[in-house]
């Protein structure tokens, strides 16, 4: 279990901050948030999520913290870090929730202070929804926690962001390198909401949802999506991205040739190769409660 001294300032307050706060208020965590809006901090305080908040940056809010978790879109990140770093405590760690690693880790490390120390991480969970008031510390339980140190991270640091995650209630906690992170991500969460953004836009939809059966709904799922949030990923993770997207074309021409020139044996192979390899996501599937 994480330090139950530390105090934790969440800067972000939208689904996954909020999220994050609600998880680590009810384990007995002193919370605070920084965010845009009154009324955000207002709903933080009446579910007893954090006890201070802050809409403006200060010195004196600031410093009253020993871990900062942001959960902003990664170019809001930079901005704050290069306008506001100063006011952090030394020894003061920092960690984040951003989906790109590659592109920010690096960035956010040349500028920072070197008394002051940031480890990257990935909450692997969330919702089609945005805002405060979709946060729900549930949508950990299942989900998949990755953090991203470099060479620049101490063991220390790595062990409180992966210890972060195991209290905020994650089923796994793994490592891996921001360049690795950066391809995983592309196959597994990028080029999936690519599909699903594809699937609804490629023809009208208008009155498809009398006739749809759950196949079309589950693929569809994460089609409602925040276009700001997730066309500045696509863009910050665009050579990985675009490598998946052209590994994924090259299998569905294949598949699209046997059906063409009815080559069953290739479409029954490609279908038993699918069956084998989502058996393992079934397993862990059966494991959720």
């Amino acid at each position: 279990m994480l330090d139950k001294n530390l105090k934790i300032c969440i800067v972000g307050l939208g689904l996954m901050g909020g999220s994050y706060a609600e998880a680590l208020s009810s384990r007995g965590y002193e919370v605070g948030a920084l965010a845009r809006r009154s009324q955000t901090l207002d709903y933080a305080f009446q579910k007893g999520w954090i006890t201070s908040g802050e809409t403006e940056v200060t010195k004196e809010y600031i410093e009253k913290f020993d871990l900062f978790v942001f959960a902003l879109y990664p170019h809001i990140f930079i901005e704050w870090i290069e306008n506001y770093q100063q006011f952090f405590r030394p020894g003061t760690l920092i960690t984040d929730v951003t989906g790109v690693k590659g592109s920010t880790v690096y960035k956010i490390q040349s500028i920072l202070r070197p008394d002051v120390e940031f480890i990257a991480a990935h909450p692997m969970a969330g919702r089609e929804k945005s805002g405060i008031e979709y946060a729900d510390s549930g949508i950990f339980e299942a989900a998949n926690y990755i953090v991203t140190p470099t060479e620049k991270n101490t063991e220390k640091a790595v062990a409180v962001c992966e210890e972060l995650g195991r209290t905020l209630g994650f089923k796994s906690v793994s490592r891996l390198c921001p360049e690795k992170h950066d391809e995983m991500i592309g196959f597994l969460s990028q080029l999936t909401h690519c599909i699903a953004v594809s699937l609804m836009t490629c023809r009208d939809t208008d009155g498809f949802e009398k006739y749809t059966g759950d196949s079309f709904r589950d693929l569809t799922r994460i089609a409602n999506i925040n276009d700001e949030m997730w066309s500045e990923l696509f863009l910050q993770n665009k050579e990985q991205l675009l490598k998946q997207m052209e590994l994924f074309s090259g299998t569905f021409e294949k598949l699209k040739e046997a059906i063409e020139n009815g080559d069953t044996e290739e479409m029954r192979a490609l279908m038993r190769l699918s069956t084998e390899r989502r058996k393992n996501f079934n397993r862990e599937e059966g494991t959720k409660k």
